[in-house]
């Protein structure tokens, strides 16, 4: 039941020295903070979901609440390209994804995340100040109405096997290999022998547990968070691609930010996107160890064995789509 309010001539007489400022008050108080919702497919213990949860504190501090993020983990809002595409129609703000998936909007991104490409974190870390990605960013905006806000860390990739012990690429013949639906890391699998099997991130655990592959590759802490070393027996250090991943946005929503809260925001991404990869480096630095402990066998293979017809086959194929000489140029980085 609504409450009702007796006005006394009193009450009256106290408040009118404020009327004319104080009318307005109420509605200033009960503006409607700005929501960005922010999905991703990782789990909620992950460093890269705990990045945007420190980005939202943060935005909402230094803009007095006039920007308050809603995070989605775990793929509550579907597929990483159900979210891409999301983003891409404003329907949703912003998300987090690996440059070959970005790859299937902007089909010569995914070169940033090609297999062999990178020697380390820091050589990754040069590709935002390259001519090369400003002009993919633009052309992003220009056909799809996304913007890459930073590239962050998310590890080097490693196979996990449920019940082959795999020491070379020669055990790879025949073996279901889940990978991610984009095609440079099928054609990866393939260059090994492997049958490359798209499955979603959100399906993946259930797909392991079913035997529907026989493995899969992630990093490691994208690996112990999604706790896949329950369904996996073998972990086998190939560390076949240093993948890059991109905080994306709506361009349109940006071009409604004030200064003040675009600059707020940027700076938030900064500083959590320092803090989550210097976090997911030294998480990597002890996994190996962690999930050793847990009960996988951890193998070191025959590194040239998986390196090699990779770099005859993928670079080659997928010249045309990345440009002529991309993948050298990033390699001389």
């Amino acid at each position: 039941m609504a409450r009702e309010f007796r006005l006394s001539r009193r009450s009256i007489m106290a408040g009118s020295a404020a009327v004319g400022a104080g009318l307005f008050m109420p509605a200033i108080a009960r503006a409607a903070p700005t929501v960005i919702r922010w999905g991703d497919l990782l789990p909620a213990n992950h460093p890269q979901v705990r990045m945007l949860e420190r980005i939202a504190a943060e935005v909402k501090d230094k803009t007095g609440g006039r920007l308050e993020i809603q995070t989605f983990p775990g793929g509550q809002l579907g597929t990483g390209k159900d979210m891409m595409e999301a983003v891409g129609s404003g329907a949703l703000t912003a998300t987090t994804d690996g440059a070959a998936a970005l790859g299937a909007f902007l089909p010569q991104l995914s070169v940033i995340e090609a297999p062999y490409l990178w020697r380390d974190a820091a050589h990754m870390a040069k590709l935002g100040a390259t001519p090369l990605f400003k002009q993919m960013n633009e052309q992003l905006v220009a056909k799809r109405g996304m913007r890459m806000l930073a590239v962050t860390y998310y590890g080097k990739r490693h196979i996990t096997t449920g019940s082959k012990a795999v020491k070379s690429a020669a055990d790879m013949a025949g073996f279901k290999l889940r990978v991610p639906p984009v095609d440079t890391f099928r054609a990866m699998a393939e260059a090994w022998g492997a049958k490359a099997t798209p499955i979603a991130f959100n399906e993946l655990y259930l797909a392991l547990s079913q035997g529907a592959v026989d493995g899969q590759e992630n990093p490691l802490p994208t690996i112990a968070s999604a706790k896949l070393n329950e369904v996996q027996k073998y972990l086998v250090l190939t560390g076949h691609i240093i993948t890059p991943r991109l905080v994306i946005f709506n361009e349109d929503f940006l071009k409604t930010l004030a200064a003040a809260d675009r600059a707020a925001l940027d700076a938030a991404i900064a500083a959590a996107v320092a803090w989550q990869d210097k976090e997911l480096a030294g998480q990597e630095a002890s996994l190996v160890d962690t999930l050793k402990a847990g009960g996988m066998t951890v193998i070191e293979p025959d590194m040239d064995s998986f390196r090699k017809p990779v770099l005859a086959q993928v670079p080659p194929k997928f010249e045309e789509k990345w440009g002529k000489g991309v993948f050298d140029g990033l390699l001389a980085l």
